[in-house]
């Protein structure tokens, strides 16, 4: 433990006293923005095999890639900061992919047929690999600062949008980045006794919560201020308890976290972390939807598709005058007879086909709230074949927690009052 907080101090010593362009490298040792190019042993030996088409050491690209991500950085004060990779290709492609569709209606047909394809392949690349990427929050937050962009630049010096209707779609728009900004919070996470042992010395339990042999209460939870749960140090024979008194304590005891989870709680592999009434992981906020940022996530949702809906319209009010919004998304003639005009419309293609997928993303989440389902539940009964399947297999109702339509609503909309969720459903 000494030599521990040791190298702690000896790394915020040095921490603060690094220049703008100075860092401490993956091995903890103090490097140079200008010597991003040296020790370069791993890229060397990949080039030099690649010339001499010779096989490639197992591992090397890896090592190869970590270094590279290590040593990207940007200049800032106490130390340079480390830039994620994974935020760049959207800010980079997006507007160079929507340039070149603009040239010509074949080029627009192949790349806004390419975009979603590509988009889907990264998503299940990193699906398997369970890890997290910034990617599709880059793209998210970029398409939406690109795309109003192009309306102030291309739409509005047309002079047929009043500015009333520019300053209702800018409100559309903060209101939605408030929203997307609290479903980033804390979803709900669930701590360990290790996570929660300076809760529990600064009295967030109260002592009697546990009796003379250690052991927690009858339903061996602890309420945490941090929304989290407690649990006896002695991991094993407090899972054999749990099972006795439960009989579920295969299912509720998370071998990962080392806790017990509370009904309907789930854990996120790619978080690495157990939420309380788990919805599903989603890459659009790089986090969790869970009972404390649920009501956040679908109203960014709704607010993103009024918005969008709203922004299209206008769009193409003016740049095909005399038609409506459906038929103008189809038919506009001679709109790529100008390459301003095509860039718009291009755009607004675009935003329409990300529209549609945001749109069958919040039909979902409105059926499975009707239901009184997570998404989570919904994949575990078609996997279990348990269940009644409506709406053509859209969605799946198990019964366990639907109490009809108006209770369902009225307890998603109080999904953070303790009191509710305690009479609506069992905790473990």
């Amino acid at each position: 433990m000494a030599k521990r907080a040791g190298k702690r101090a000896r790394a915020q010593e040095m921490e603060e006293t690094l220049c703008c362009c100075e860092y401490l490298d993956r091995k903890g040792q103090r490097s140079h923005l200008a010597a991003c190019l040296c020790e370069c042993e791993d890229l060397d030996e990949c080039c030099e095999r690649w010339v001499t088409c010779k096989s490639l050491p197992p591992g090397i690209l890896e090592r190869v890639t970590e270094t590279f991500t290590d040593r990207f950085r940007f200049p800032w004060i106490r130390g340079a900061v480390k830039i994620n990779i994974s935020l760049l290709p959207p800010i980079i492609l997006l507007p160079f992919f929507l340039h070149i569709a603009a040239l010509h209606f074949l080029l627009a047909l192949v790349t806004l047929i390419s975009l979603p394809i590509l988009v889907l392949w990264y998503y299940y690349l990193t699906h398997r690999k369970k890890g997290q990427t910034l990617f599709f929050l880059s793209l998210g937050l970029f398409s939406l600062g690109y795309m109003y962009y192009v309306f102030l630049q291309e739409v509005v010096p047309r002079g047929h949008v009043e500015y009333s209707q520019v300053a209702l779609l800018t409100c559309g728009l903060i209101l939605m980045l408030v929203a997307l900004h609290q479903a980033k919070k804390d979803p709900g996470y669930l701590f360990s006794q290790m996570s929660s042992d300076k809760a529990l010395r600064q009295g967030s339990c109260s002592n009697n919560m546990f009796n003379k042999n250690g052991l927690g209460n009858s339903n061996g939870l602890c309420r945490v201020p941090a929304s989290g749960v407690a649990v006896h140090s002695n991991t094993e024979s407090y899972s054999r308890t749990l099972e006795a008194e439960t009989g579920q304590g295969a299912k509720d005891w998370c071998l990962k976290c080392q806790l017990v989870r509370p009904a309907r709680a789930g854990h996120c592999r790619i978080c690495g972390r157990c939420v309380k009434r788990l919805d599903h992981h989603c890459v659009w906020i790089n986090n969790c939807v869970g009972e404390q940022n649920h009501q956040a996530f679908v109203l960014a949702l709704f607010l993103f598709l009024l918005t969008s809906i709203y922004g299209i319209s206008l769009t193409l009010d003016t740049i095909c005058r005399g038609k409506n919004t459906l038929t103008a998304l189809f038919y506009c003639p001679g709109v790529y007879g100008e390459y301003s005009s095509a860039l718009t419309f291009t755009c607004v293609w675009y935003c329409a086909i990300v529209t549609s997928g945001m749109s069958y993303i919040l039909l979902l989440q409105l059926l499975n709230i009707s239901y009184n389902m997570t998404e989570r539940e919904a994949r575990i009964a078609l996997r279990e074949n348990i269940g009644r399947k409506l709406l053509w297999g859209m969605m799946v109702d198990t019964g366990q927690y639907n109490r009809g339509f108006l209770y369902n609503w009225i307890q998603f909309f109080t999904l953070r009052s303790s009191d509710l969720q305690q009479t609506a459903e069992d905790v473990v």
